[in-house]
């Protein structure tokens, strides 16, 4: 599915059975408490924190999806195309670090 299709799909669900959307500011809240969840998983699964047995079976797409879901929620609320942005955030990326990567030093 495209991301307009995402957004689509997230926006349904919310009409369907959300009754309406958080608040921006409730959304950001939320999506702050869910990028944290992606954090504690990075930070025990591939760094030096140890597991508590709680953490060991989260799954960390789906953590990542409920980070996406708040996203476009934030995007459909504010009236922003997630494709659209994509495409002029890589134009973007793509102009000012065209070289700057390959030259750093440090990731040769």
């Amino acid at each position: 599915m495209t991301i307009q299709e995402a957004q689509e799909r997230v926006d349904q669900w919310i009409k369907t059975y959300g009754v309406r959307y958080f608040n921006e500011l409730t959304n950001m809240a939320i999506l702050t408490e869910e990028v944290g969840e992606v954090a504690r998983i990075i930070a025990r699964r591939y760094g030096e924190q140890s597991c508590k047995p709680s953490d060991e079976n989260r799954d960390l797409g789906d953590e990542l999806a409920d980070v996406m879901w708040v996203v476009m929620c934030l995007a459909n609320q504010t009236g922003v195309d997630l494709d659209e942005a994509l495409e002029r955030n890589i134009a973007k990326k793509t102009q000012r670090d065209a070289t700057r990567h390959k030259e750093n030093n440090k990731l040769i």
